[in-house]
């Protein structure tokens, strides 16, 4: 298996899902985001699941099984995404917040990718 990393912690894909975690969890508790429980449980689920994924995968036996556990991630950072699109055009976040946080999705996105990559090599 062709894995150095020896802790989740020096994951950059991790490290940068943790925190769009941290920035949809600030965005979910302000007015009026807060009061929509069925978008903003969704929206921190799914990132949620991102990080939870990527750890869950370090923590497989194979390659195989961690470049499941990626593709779950990376779907879910698609979701989050989506969320945020739903979330502009209701009006619960600013603009500015719309593009820092789909900016960290698209960067984990591209981690994972970039990651599930280097584990098919």
């Amino acid at each position: 298996m062709k894995k150095q990393v020896r802790q989740i912690e020096s994951l950059d894909c991790w490290k940068q899902a943790r925190v769009l975690v941290k920035m949809i969890y600030q965005a979910t508790n302000q007015k009026p985001f807060a009061s929509d429980f069925g978008l903003k449980d969704q929206i921190q689920r799914a990132s949620v699941s991102i990080m939870a994924n990527v750890a869950e995968g370090f923590d497989a036996c194979s390659n195989i099984e961690f470049l499941r556990f990626l593709g779950y991630a990376r779907r879910s950072s698609v979701e989050v995404k989506s969320h945020l699109y739903i979330a502009l055009d209701l009006n619960y976040i600013s603009e500015g917040s719309f593009t820092e946080m789909i900016d960290q999705t698209q960067k984990c996105t591209a981690l994972i990718k970039g990651f599930m990559k280097y584990l098919n090599t």
